[in-house]
């Protein structure tokens, strides 16, 4: 299709192209014909009765009624697609009874927190690539009796289960060589791997067994930015125990490990990625006072919720500094790679000027005496009384070249002799010194009299 040739329509024009082409087909239609992306999204949609219970239901995307309310929750998938196919999917589970602008205001980039279409909503979108495991996006749109967010990936500790279905909930027993994976042994629980073991170390929270079910709307909004910042949390974790590791390897490991760090740019990458940590927080500074601003207005909002997230914005602020300090930690360790590549670099050029300082002069003799020219001593190999010439080439070679290490060895020697001289005339003055103060003092007793100051 040749875009050049085709005339654009005017605002007016299009609006009722538009209109025209949405009222001859109807809603029912309509909607079967936008989902062309079954299973791209994980949905799950929760009713809450008020008094601590929660029940799984249908996505119908309704709101509750009376102290009844429902949280609609969508994952993204993490992947290679771009923005506009993250919104396609948002339109294919969430429209209706959902429009465009709520749509857009869900799945763009960046911060934002105001009213669209009389619901609250609030997104921390950093701009990242999808796939990265430091880029993070949760939006979320409430009213007063429905909650829907939208994240990339999972969040942990989001959700809810039963607690007796965690894996915290059972007793463990230590690894051993006989036992497979998931076996259980009579008494003695279920047997954790290692590395499960150290998964579970680099989180700051149980994994979804100590969730307290929210009881309105404001408790679940206080849950839903508290498992964001515990996302962050457990990756700001991860990061000071890899950041450890690598501390540890370099003090131990030796100049093969040293040049892999620097091809491999690790250090270049992690401060890259803190970076990219550092936008999703600052993202959060700013939105986030604002919906405390915002649902302190609220008359469904709980007080005990406002102090919530003023707790919840402080901890953001001390993960911001924790992060810079992880910033700064990075930033030595690759200054002190650089400077040791730096001096690698120059103990070669050292070495290749001083083997070029050692040969130059003998070239140079070399050289003069192996002109074709007459009248050169020692060049007449036929004279009788010439014919120490090669020795004497060889002997003024080796002399240059004591005249030119001692030029290396003189300033050298010249500190030791200063140092040595130094010395002495200090050990000189003060056994001088000490002898007059002897004699000042023995005079002063016999005379019984007083040192003068």
């Amino acid at each position: 299709m040749d875009l050049a040739q085709e005339e654009p329509a005017g605002d007016g024009e299009m609006e009722e192209l538009v209109r025209v082409s949405t009222a001859n087909i109807p809603n029912g239609e309509n909607h079967l014909q936008r989902t062309h992306f079954p299973g791209m999204v994980r949905k799950k949609a929760y009713i809450f009765d008020g008094l601590g219970n929660y029940y799984n239901k249908e996505w119908d995307l309704a709101e509750g009624s009376g102290q009844e309310f429902c949280w609609y929750h969508v994952e993204l998938p993490k992947g290679k697609q771009k923005l506009s196919q993250s919104a396609q999917y948002l339109i294919d589970v969430l429209c209706p009874p959902l429009k465009l602008q709520d749509i857009l205001s869900l799945v763009s980039n960046g911060p934002f927190c105001g009213h669209v279409d009389g619901a609250l909503v609030f997104r921390v979108n950093s701009p990242g690539p999808p796939s990265s495991n430091f880029t993070f996006r949760l939006a979320a749109r409430v009213t007063e009796n429905s909650v829907i967010t939208i994240s990339l990936g999972r969040v942990p500790r989001l959700g809810f289960s039963p607690v007796g279905q965690s894996l915290l909930s059972e007793i463990p027993s230590i690894e051993s060589p006989s036992y497979h994976r998931g076996e259980r042994n009579e008494g003695s629980g279920i047997v954790i791997r290692e590395h499960v073991l150290e998964f579970l170390l680099t989180m700051n929270h149980s994994e979804e067994a100590d969730n307290p079910v929210p009881k309105s709307v404001s408790n679940l909004v206080v849950h839903i930015i508290d498992t964001h910042m515990d996302h962050l949390q457990d990756v700001v974790t991860k990061l000071e125990m890899e950041l450890d590791s690598v501390e540890l390897e370099l003090d131990r490991g030796g100049f093969a490990l040293k040049k892999e760090m620097l091809d491999d740019r690790r250090f270049p990458k992690m401060h890259l990625n803190l970076q990219r940590l550092l936008q999703v927080i600052a993202h959060g500074e700013q939105v986030f006072p604002r919906v405390k601003e915002k649902c302190s207005s609220k008359h469904w909002f709980a007080s005990e919720d406002i102090g919530s997230l003023e707790e919840l914005i402080g901890r953001l602020r001390r993960l911001k500094e924790n992060v810079g300090f992880l910033a700064n930690r990075v930033t030595a360790i690759q200054a002190g790679l650089d400077s040791w590549q730096s001096e690698q670099i120059n103990r070669k050029l050292y070495y290749l000027s001083f083997l070029s300082i050692i040969f130059l002069p003998l070239s140079v003799i070399t050289g003069v005496f192996g002109m074709n020219v007459g009248g050169v001593p020692w060049t007449v190999q036929k004279d009788p009384a010439l014919k120490d010439g090669f020795r004497n080439v060889m002997g003024l070679c080796l002399a240059m070249l004591l005249l030119v290490l001692l030029c290396f060895i003189f300033p050298a020697l010249y500190s030791r002799l200063t140092a040595w001289l130094r010395r002495r005339s200090l050990k000189r003055t003060w056994s001088q010194n000490q002898r007059s103060f002897l004699k000042r003092t023995i005079g002063l007793q016999e005379r019984g009299g007083y040192l003068r100051i």
